[in-house]
């Protein structure tokens, strides 16, 4: 009996960890593509959540003049992207902002001090999460990471508020710079499936058998028991009657 009552328990395990990997797999909801203020969807100093990388984002703010940042070998178009240092108007954070490209370094320059006149621009873009300075394919003086940790050291406008991702503008930014427009990035919402929760269901359904295995054998012995029980009484029964 005890037997069964593990097989049981162990068959439940087994239920939980299948629901578990299949429930881990579930694509994420596909809301990235609702566009909403970046106050809405996070704040300074918050990392950048799976469920909001890629997210489409308005913000409004001023782009400091003399912190643009000139980045190579990058994905997206052109051979130099331009990065400039938005000050947000709502509570004067700092944020990254990738405005676009160019192949000439000076147009790329050119293209962020365009925008850093000292007026409020509104941005639109995606959100996407800080890049590490260990990321960078640093060649001739030129970086390629989208790195904050590495931007508070080279900004010269910085009061240590700072968002931690940055935003990619959509091509109206881009067009005001002057520059090419960065390919729109939206995030894969693919369906990914854990595998190693489905292992640990196995595991469970294979010790759910071998209780049940273990459950047979002892109920078999038993019965092959009482068998021989009845035979040798049988036979005991038989003996004592030939004896008479």
């Amino acid at each position: 009996m005890l037997a069964l009552v593990l097989a049981a328990v162990f068959a439940g395990l087994g239920k939980w960890q299948l629901e578990r990997s299949i429930t881990n797999g579930k694509p994420l909801p596909a809301t990235t593509e609702t566009r909403r203020t970046l106050e809405a969807v996070t704040n300074p100093a918050r990392p950048v959540s799976e469920d909001i990388a890629g997210q489409k984002v308005t913000v409004t703010g001023t782009f400091v003049a003399g912190d643009t940042t000139v980045l190579t070998g990058r994905t997206g178009g052109g051979k130099y992207q331009t990065v400039g240092h938005l000050v947000d108007s709502e509570g004067g954070a700092s944020l990254p902002v990738v405005i676009g490209w160019s192949d000439q370094r000076s147009d790329a320059v050119a293209g962020g001090d365009r925008l850093a006149d000292g007026q409020t621009l509104t941005i639109q873009g995606r959100y996407y999460p800080a890049e590490s300075p260990d990321q960078d394919s640093y060649k001739d003086a030129e970086y390629s990471a989208v790195a904050p940790a590495r931007f508070v050291n080279t900004w010269q406008a910085f009061d240590d508020r700072m968002y931690l991702g940055y935003v990619v503008a959509d091509g109206t930014t881009a067009k005001a710079a002057d520059l090419g427009a960065i390919a729109d990035r939206a995030p894969s919402r693919e369906v990914r499936f854990d595998w190693l929760n489905l292992f640990y269901a196995i595991e469970w359904v294979v010790f759910a058998g071998f209780a049940v295995f273990l459950w047979y054998r002892f109920v078999k012995d038993a019965w092959e028991r009482e068998q021989e029980d009845e035979r040798e009484a049988v036979l005991a029964t038989e003996a004592d009657a030939l004896r008479r």
